[in-house]
């Protein structure tokens, strides 16, 4: 049996309602950090002023699974220190004059519900964004812990709410909710299912895809950890090689491709093997390193005849440019899926 693609099925109206479960969240995006935002936004605002009568926490423990998406924001803001902490545990010296911060999306992790419970029992300041009633929520009891609630079960719209949170009290960098939405909705217009294949950018994109092993990098942080979760979601749609990884580590697999030759024949050789494709997450970062490293990949990979692609974002702020090429790259992955047929 093999596998080939077939880009009309990215236009096929039929094909694109079969997917509408699976396309239908991705365009409603936006609508969960709003809804997230404005559901949480009594219990941040009283979280808000009851740190007014406390004094800046000595530092900031980010804990549970999700952590290092707040980890990825927060550490070149954070005016304290700052650590992400995703085990069971919290580290030996949290206390009292600590801030723990907790993502539990679904809230049923039962290891996010212990590092709570010992937060607490500690005497923590603690800020909990999951579902109430959830495990996680039955554990979040305290004088000194506040419950953010949140239903949509999303990791970004949750990660929104408690960053939201950290900026309106001066720990972390600005992070509306509205701006990030409007950049989802950004995305999900560019690449809705009824645009059609010519102008729309996660379509292309797919077709990219669909012939080449993907090589994705971000230069920042958040870009970086955007592509390592794009990689994810093209290994998922396609059950192929997804890379991704610092320019130190994707260098050598760009150098090591074979220069294409302009006489070769993919038909004679049976379709030819897949060949790197590097897929650059552009957020419009200026720092003089990362224009370095991109340079570099770029130029390498002309010289071996790599394909390059550019995913790029005018979102502004930080989460929103995540957020978007997070959500572009997802739809591209969901674009090849349906575009790949077995005979």
């Amino acid at each position: 049996m093999s596998t080939w693609f077939d880009e009309s099925r990215l236009d096929d109206e039929s094909v694109l309602a079969a997917q509408d479960a699976v396309l239908r969240p991705l365009a409603e995006a936006g609508a969960r950090v709003r809804r997230e935002s404005i559901d949480a936004s009594a219990a941040a605002a009283e979280a808000v002023a009851r740190s007014q009568d406390q004094a800046r926490p000595r530092a900031v423990i980010a804990a549970g699974p999700d952590s290092r998406l707040l980890r990825a924001v927060l550490e070149p803001w954070c005016p304290v220190p700052f650590v992400a902490w995703p085990g069971t545990m919290l580290p030996g010296w949290a206390g009292s004059l600590d801030l723990v911060v907790v993502l539990a999306p679904d809230g049923a992790d039962p290891g996010t519900a212990s590092a709570v419970a010992e937060a607490v029992r500690r005497g923590c300041q603690v800020v909990v964004a999951c579902p109430p009633g959830s495990l996680v929520a039955d554990h979040a009891v305290g004088r000194w812990v506040t419950l953010l609630p949140t239903v949509t079960r999303d990791q970004l719209a949750t990660a929104v709410v408690m960053l939201e949170y950290l900026d309106r009290v001066g720990l972390g960098p600005r992070a509306d909710a509205e701006v990030v939405a409007e950049a989802l909705d950004s995305v999900a217009i560019a690449c809705s299912p009824h645009r059609d294949l010519a102008v729309n950018p996660a379509k292309m994109l797919a077709i990219a895809l669909a012939d080449s092993t993907p090589l994705v990098w971000g230069g920042s942080v958040l870009a970086a950890r955007a592509a390592r979760r794009v990689a994810e979601s093209i290994r998922r749609a396609s059950g192929r090689t997804a890379l991704a990884g610092d320019a130190e580590h994707l260098l050598p697999v760009i150098e090591a491709t074979r220069a294409r030759d302009v006489f070769d024949d993919p038909v004679a050789d049976g379709g030819g093997e897949l060949r790197p494709m590097l897929l650059v997450l552009d957020d419009g970062a200026e720092d003089p390193v990362v224009r370095e490293l991109r340079g570099r990949l770029q130029a390498a990979a002309a010289d071996r005849g790599v394909r390059v692609e550019t995913v790029t974002t005018e979102a502004a702020t930080e989460v929103a440019r995540y957020a978007s090429l997070l959500l572009s790259g997802t739809y591209a992955a969901e674009y090849l899926r349906l575009g790949l047929v077995d005979d």
